[in-house]
């Protein structure tokens, strides 16, 4: 099992008994979603902002117009950092103290550089948009180079990382458990709904085959 090492950098110090550092852990918890919170400072000010992302390996990659400020300031500090976060469950307790939440998450550490070579942008972009559904990238017209050109590419290296997972149930003090309170958990999970063609399509383009395996892959089970 191949783990991050610890470090003052990624060390979980708060709830520690729900940290984990497992790489295809963390990877899966990236895996599983699409949307990443990325931090950086620009002109002294902190800020926080979601970033859609794909992974490769140890790669995440990010990307937006050439004059994006989030990605100049990355770019410029040379280091950066992520949390990619699933909402899992309420955690309804018999005591306001002990409410809580089920969840995963992954925060990563690493290195930024732009990448510059078209076809090393390209494979970038093509990570981004297979991580977001897989076979799209193939279903849409190819990319012009003036529109790879325009298109400013970032890729963090993960360095270090680490995860907190909360999966259990209630957690309320002995002396409460007795108490004529409903306690538990109210399950959460986000869905893809059927998809909803474009009002400007021909009528006799139907919905692809990979657009319709995401949505029974990812509709709700009854």
């Amino acid at each position: 099992m191949k783990t991050y090492p610890k470090s003052p950098l990624n060390q979980v110090k708060r709830g520690h008994v729900r940290a984990n550092y497992d790489v295809v852990k963390i990877n899966n918890i990236l895996d599983a979603g699409f949307i990443g919170f990325v931090s950086y400072i620009f002109e002294g000010q902190a800020i926080s902002l979601p970033m859609a992302y794909g992974r490769e390996d140890n790669l995440i990659y990010l990307h937006g117009s050439q004059g994006n400020r989030m990605l100049q300031a990355l770019l410029k500090a040379t280091q950066m950092s992520m949390t990619v976060m699933h909402l899992d469950a309420l955690v309804l307790a018999r005591s306001g103290l002990h409410h809580s939440v089920n969840y995963r998450s992954a925060t990563l550490f690493g290195s930024v550089k732009e990448i510059t070579d078209p076809k090393a942008k390209e494979t970038a972009l093509f990570c981004f948009m297979e991580h977001m559904m897989k076979g799209r990238w193939n279903g849409v017209r190819p990319m012009l180079p003036k529109e790879i050109d325009r298109t400013l590419v970032v890729a963090m290296t993960i360095e270090t990382a680490s995860a907190k997972i909360r999966d259990v149930g209630v957690s309320d003090e002995p002396e409460d458990e007795s108490l004529p309170i409903w306690a538990g958990l109210v399950p959460l999970k986000q869905i893809a709904e059927y998809p909803i063609s474009d009002s400007k399509l021909a009528a006799d383009i139907e919905i692809p085959k990979h657009v319709l395996d995401y949505y029974n892959k990812n509709k709700a089970k009854h």
